[in-house]
């Protein structure tokens, strides 16, 4: 059908690409052009359709997801979700690394379900990509894991006096924020609290995918644990993670209603209330508008601002709120953003 975004299912399970192009073909924005069974054949069958979108797996025959990804942006470069399970989210990140945007569970049966595969494919489909180099090798720092550091004793950050960093990310946050992390070093003594908009299911897998790049430990954020300076906090991706005046991770359940999840504005809000001007507030890409008020609250608490700029983002739509709300003191390019929260951190010292 005209205007409807071209599909290429990529599974090697006969009984899931049969779901998958059911879920799609039910709805006329959609048309299924390929099914591919290997990473060779997806290869192939996305130079000849040119999709609007590909749905990608990760393990099957041949070639792998992530070699397929990497083989297909580095030559014909098309939107790409990964369709994966929960046991597979660390190699799912992995693949975002060369060159997928995002990252999906397979949709049940409900219609919810269905409803919210369909709004992620569609989102997807619409962000322009671009060529990536083609390389055996991530192309995220290949700084690798830190040497283990000695055991900080926990302190709330506003007794300790350091600031506090809060990373509001959706759609391209996981390759900003591995570039980020893995350009940080190892004495960078701040906490780090990020709010990423994932999946249910996924966070864990993120975490451990961005410990594996970062030299700061990377962890899942845990209700009631204090925060430690120089460690990497992740909310979960079913909970919304706030800072306490105790200076302790609180985690509070997600609505019926919320849109965002976990919430990037639950968090900064709570840490412009307890580190005010010792605040440190980063927007990155993303769509939709989460992470503006957090951003306005840490302003207005005297804390920074800062946001990625519109070349370095997969969507220029988070950010681009904040920026047009008035919100943010600085913008910076990728590149940028860790030496910037390098030189605030030893500013405060």
């Amino acid at each position: 059908m005209d205007g409807a975004i071209r599909v290429l299912i990529v599974d090697d399970s006969v009984v899931v690409r049969a779901m998958l192009r059911d879920v799609f073909e039910a709805d006329v924005g959609f048309a299924v052009v390929a099914e591919a069974a290997t990473g060779r054949e997806a290869v192939h069958l996305a130079c000849i359709h040119r999709p609007g979108l590909v749905t990608m797996d990760l393990e099957m025959p041949e070639m792998n997801g992530i070699d397929a990804i990497g083989e297909i942006m580095g030559s014909w470069p098309v939107p790409i979700l990964v369709v994966s399970d929960f046991a597979d989210a660390k190699n799912a990140f992995a693949a975002i690394s060369r060159g997928a945007l995002d990252v999906v569970a397979k949709p049940g049966i409900s219609d919810p379900e269905i409803e919210q595969f369909r709004d992620k494919a569609r989102l997807v489909a619409s962000i322009r990509v671009i060529t990536h180099m083609r390389s055996n090798r991530s192309p995220l720092p290949a700084t690798g894991p830190a040497p283990a550091a000695p055991v900080r004793a926990p302190v709330a950050p506003n007794a300790l006096g350091r600031p506090v960093v809060a990373i509001a990310s959706s759609t391209g946050g996981p390759q900003a924020l591995a570039q980020i992390l893995g350009s940080l070093g190892p004495d960078f003594d701040c906490p780090i609290l990020i709010a990423q908009h994932v999946a249910p299911g996924f966070a864990a897998g993120m975490a451990d995918w961005l410990s594996g790049v970062s030299r700061l430990p990377v962890r899942l954020a845990r209700h009631g644990e204090v925060v430690c300076p120089g460690i990497v906090y992740l909310s979960p991706s079913e909970a919304h993670a706030t800072l306490t005046a105790g200076g302790c991770i609180a985690l509070a359940d997600i609505g019926a209603t919320d849109i965002y999840r976990p919430s990037c504005n639950a968090l900064m809000d709570s840490v412009a209330t307890v580190c005010g001007r010792r605040s440190i507030g980063l927007i990155l890409t993303g769509m939709g508008s989460d992470g503006v008020k957090g951003m306005a609250s840490i302003g207005q608490a005297g804390g920074v601002t800062l946001a990625q700029d519109e070349a370095s983002s997969v969507v220029f739509g988070m950010n681009r709120a904040a920026i047009d709300q008035g919100c943010v003191s600085k913008i910076l390019g990728l590149d940028n953003i860790a030496p910037e929260l390098t030189r605030l951190a030893r500013g405060y010292r």
